[in-house]
């Protein structure tokens, strides 16, 4: 989304007859299926060409779920019976594009959202949105959802000495497969599940992976006897405190993946779980880095000095030789951006309220895809959201979907 720039002069002006929705991924179209099955109709925007861009255009090749297919499954359809248990990223793409067709979603696409502003005067939304082409439209209506998500934009750290390297410096956003790295030395900056997945991956095409881990971080088994580790830890939470889950899943992880501090992945001070609702931080669930590591396939190194010509200094005063390095530091919230107000979101592009509050704010406004919980969060805020607009969809008269005009 990029910033306002556009004189209202020269917006093209909408009426939206129901939601407008800012975002066309997961959680646009799970909040925008929900409300067509309310009999609510919508307006989702989207500043790419396509559905789940992030999906479809910034992920490498061998990404599958975390998570096991039922806890990621969209309300109202379920995953494809001959799925398999952790879907690959092309079947969770088809599976939106089913999703998509199955309840008749058509988002406007190519339409960057500049700005978004309630005016209190008329009790309307206006959100401004640009073409590529320096089109402009202004959306008007009733209702705001905003469904862009934890991960619209990326978070690229400035490296000392990064236009002295010699090699190029990539975002993992960029990164499809290791072919392009074989034989290669690469430096691969961050260690959660990007960053392990990554170097997994290079070590299959023969690369060199150097894993820059600067901080704690959990690392889980996938599963545990056959189980998700997630749901393990779901059924617990049934019956537990969630500080006495955590310490559980410590445990386990110690007996099935051992001492993982031997391998230089200090486990922080608190669990994964709390780690992961209060600063939106995803343990590492192990899909193999782990051996990887302890065979010295993967080298674990400390944080980052500067860059050099042919390599890194690390802060422990090594160096670290480098043909490439690959950024897997993760993305960030781009709300701030555009969205005018802070009554519902923080400077940082966050909901101010804690799950599982966080989705509605005053005067119409609604946040889809915030929960730092996955699609499973996704899935939980589409269907409060579509049961509170459709409560005051109904209880007012509302002029029909096919009256829909610019004005």
């Amino acid at each position: 989304m990029m910033r306002d720039t556009m004189t209202p002069a020269a917006a093209r002006v909408m009426w939206v007859n129901g939601p407008i929705v800012v975002g066309a991924g997961p959680a646009g179209l799970a909040v925008a299926a929900c409300l067509r099955c309310r009999g609510v109709p919508s307006v989702v925007l989207d500043r790419a060409d396509c559905i789940a861009s992030l999906w479809q255009r910034r992920t490498y090749d061998r990404l599958r779920l975390h998570l096991p297919k039922h806890l990621c499954q969209l309300p109202g359809m379920p995953f494809p019976a001959d799925y398999p248990e952790y879907p690959t990223r092309d079947q969770f793409v088809a599976y939106l594009h089913a999703y998509a067709a199955r309840f008749h979603l058509r988002p406007r696409f190519d339409q960057s959202v500049v700005s978004a502003r309630f005016d209190r005067a008329a009790g309307l939304w206006r959100v401004r949105a640009r073409t590529a082409a320096g089109d402009a439209t202004e959306y008007i209506g009733r209702w705001l959802v905003v469904a862009t998500g934890e991960n619209a934009e990326r978070v690229l750290p400035e490296l000392d000495g990064a236009e002295a390297f010699a090699g190029p410096v990539t975002h993992v956003a960029e990164y499809k497969s290791g072919e392009a790295y074989r034989g290669k030395r690469v430096l691969v900056v961050g260690c959660g599940n990007s960053g392990m997945e990554v170097c997994l991956d290079l070590c299959e095409h023969n690369a060199s992976p150097s894993m820059v881990v600067r901080d704690s971080v959990h690392v889980l088994p996938r599963e545990m006897l056959g189980v998700a580790t997630f749901s393990v830890a779901v059924f617990l939470l049934r019956f537990l405190p969630l500080w006495l889950v955590d310490r559980i899943l410590v445990l386990l992880a110690g007996v099935f993946l051992g001492d993982v501090a031997r391998l230089g992945l200090r486990r922080p001070s608190k669990g994964p779980l709390e780690l992961k609702n209060t600063k939106g931080r995803t343990p590492v669930l192990d899909f193999g880095a782990l051996a990887r590591i302890r065979s010295g396939d993967i080298k674990v190194v400390p944080g980052i000095r500067r860059l050099r010509g042919g390599g890194a200094e690390l802060v422990d005063g090594r160096f670290v030789a480098a043909d490439a390095v690959i950024l897997a530091t993760g993305y960030h919230s781009n709300v701030p951006q555009w969205l005018q107000g802070g009554e519902l979101f923080t400077e940082e592009g966050y909901p101010k309220t804690a799950f599982p509050e966080g989705w509605k704010g005053a005067s119409g406004i609604y946040s889809v895809g915030f929960t730092r919980r996955g699609l499973s969060g996704v899935s939980l805020d589409a269907v409060r959201v579509a049961q509170d607009i459709a409560a005051s969809w109904n209880s007012s008269a509302t002029v029909p979907l096919h009256k829909q005009q610019t004005l």
